[in-house]
């Protein structure tokens, strides 16, 4: 049975909640999630016989052209200059179990604070497509580089923040009452005129058949090749808000994402909701996010969204010091909430449209599913999905000729203050 039959097939199956998943599970096991969020379709795994004691799971998916495997590694402190020798023999033997792979991914824990996707970040992760395989084992065993591989400087260390449970279904304004209503003018003035408004990005012009298509929590190991295929296959350019962890431990997704003519946004550094930060601290959340996006993509940041859609007077303050336009939608099916394949196409049909903006998230096994159909639908009704620069007339922020659409002016992006050194790459002894 292949990838895609499998998660269809766990789509028809009842449906429990997650807080009951999570309390069947090993501790991190299961990324944090919004309440409410029903479980996802199981995804097959392999069995690999004879077993590797350290790898935990290997999942696979696969979408209808392409498949994909994740691999789980963990190690204690004594397996660490074992590390890159594991990861090779771990990927050689996953892409020989099963043929069908067109890609494994792996990314290797210290096995004591391991606190799955959410947690402390890896020792390590690769991304190694099948003809890629004989580099990385080179790399594996000591020799030349890879630049598909990352290693962190800082083994085992916890985040500074566990990421949020949130869920983005809209957008939360929170102010006194004068702040309330001088946002409603805001936001009113925003969906009549489109464009960026007061450093807000609402939606664009209606009168363009144009709409942005964004995804967010990127970059996710295993879904990102999948989902870049895709767009790719479709000839469609989208915008990613990037977690700035993520961005750090999978650096290659993210280049991939802009070789695709993709652009990346800021999604905070460790997915937190601002609000009820010091606004210090949420300054530094959206600076830390910029920092790593910059130093990856080599390009300067320009658009932001707050997770949970949640802002204030001061964090939109401190964005527009960045030089960042904060990001909202107009079309939310849900995806990472589960509700089902049929259930996303339709909530997307009936919200799609010119000027818009739509949210779906990168690490939804069901968006997955549904993204051919969602793209034919826009197809189908004329409109154009791009990026949120080709939707505000900023294609060159990209590298694009222009289009020749309209739109409101954008202001130039400052350069991110470095609050942090860079990070230093040591890598763990062959």
């Amino acid at each position: 049975m292949t990838a895609c039959a499998c998660m269809a097939q766990g789509q028809a199956s009842k449906r429990v909640s997650v807080s009951v998943r999570t309390a069947q599970a090993q501790p991190g096991q299961v990324q944090p999630v919004a309440p409410g969020t029903l479980a996802a379709p199981r995804l097959p795994r392999l069995t690999l016989d004879p077993a590797i004691p350290e790898v935990q799971k290997v999942e696979y998916m696969g979408n209808g052209h392409i498949e994909v495997a994740g691999a789980v590694l963990t190690l204690t402190p004594d397996d660490y200059p074992r590390a890159r020798v594991l990861a090779g023999y771990v990927a050689r033997r996953v892409l020989a179990e099963r043929e069908q792979l067109n890609e494994v991914d792996i990314s290797v824990y210290d096995k004591a604070s391991y606190g799955g996707f959410g947690g402390p970040l890896p020792l390590l992760t690769a991304s190694v497509p099948r003809e890629r395989l004989g580099d990385f084992l080179e790399w594996s065993a000591g020799k030349d580089s890879y630049e598909r591989a990352w290693l962190s400087s800082t083994p085992g260390a916890a985040p500074v923040r566990p990421p949020d449970r949130v869920r983005e279904l809209s957008v939360n304004f929170l102010g006194s009452l004068a702040d309330k209503t001088a946002d409603a003018v805001r936001h009113t003035t925003a969906k009549v005129l489109g464009g960026v408004q007061g450093g807000l990005l609402y939606r664009g012009n209606s009168r363009t058949a144009l709409s942005a298509l964004t995804f967010d929590d990127a970059p996710h190991p295993m879904y990102e090749p999948l989902l870049l295929d895709l767009l790719r296959r479709n000839g469609v350019h989208a915008t990613f808000f990037v977690i700035g962890r993520n961005a750090r431990a999978y650096p290659y997704f993210v280049r991939d994402m802009v070789a695709q003519g993709h652009e990346v946004g800021n999604h905070t550094y460790h997915h937190v909701r601002l609000p009820p930060l010091p606004i210090a601290t949420a300054t530094q959340e959206m600076v830390l996010a910029s920092q790593v996006i910059q130093g990856v993509t080599g390009k300067p940041v320009r658009y932001f969204r707050p997770p949970g859609g949640d802002y204030t007077p001061a964090t939109l303050r401190a964005a527009e010091g960045l030089g960042l336009t904060t990001v909202f939608w107009t079309d939310d099916p849900g995806d990472f909430q589960n509700p089902g394949v049929e259930v996303l196409i339709e909530r997307y049909t009936r919200t799609l449209r010119r000027g818009g903006i739509v949210l779906l998230h990168d690490n939804a096994p069901e968006m997955l599913q549904a993204l051919p159909t969602l793209l034919q639908i826009a197809k189908d009704r004329r409109i154009e999905l791009d990026t949120v620069g080709v939707l505000v007339g900023q294609p060159q922020a990209l590298g694009r000729p222009g289009t020749g659409r309209s739109a409101p002016a954008q202001a130039t992006p400052r350069r991110t203050p470095a609050l942090v050194p860079a990070e230093l790459r040591v890598p763990l002894r062959p």
